[in-house]
């Protein structure tokens, strides 16, 4: 198995997760700003993210938000 690599690329603000070394046959906008790469089997190779800092911000602090709501009850 292939170890899995992340890549920060700050001047596009792009996060590049590899997870194969397979070679990208294609690829499915998963939602806006993240794409998974494919493989020619349609396994997930890699998955790109763009506007990185605002997802990964904004992934936090909702995850964050809802186990404080949760803990309030």
């Amino acid at each position: 198995m292939t170890k899995t690599k992340l890549n920060y690329f700050e001047k596009d603000d792009t996060i590049h997760l590899v997870v194969s070394q397979d070679e990208e046959a294609g690829s499915v906008e998963i939602s806006p700003n993240i794409t998974a790469e494919l493989n020619k089997d349609g396994d997930i190779i890699g998955i790109e993210i763009l506007k990185a800092s605002e997802f990964l911000r904004d992934s936090i602090l909702d995850t964050a938000q809802a186990k404080i709501l949760e803990h309030k009850r």
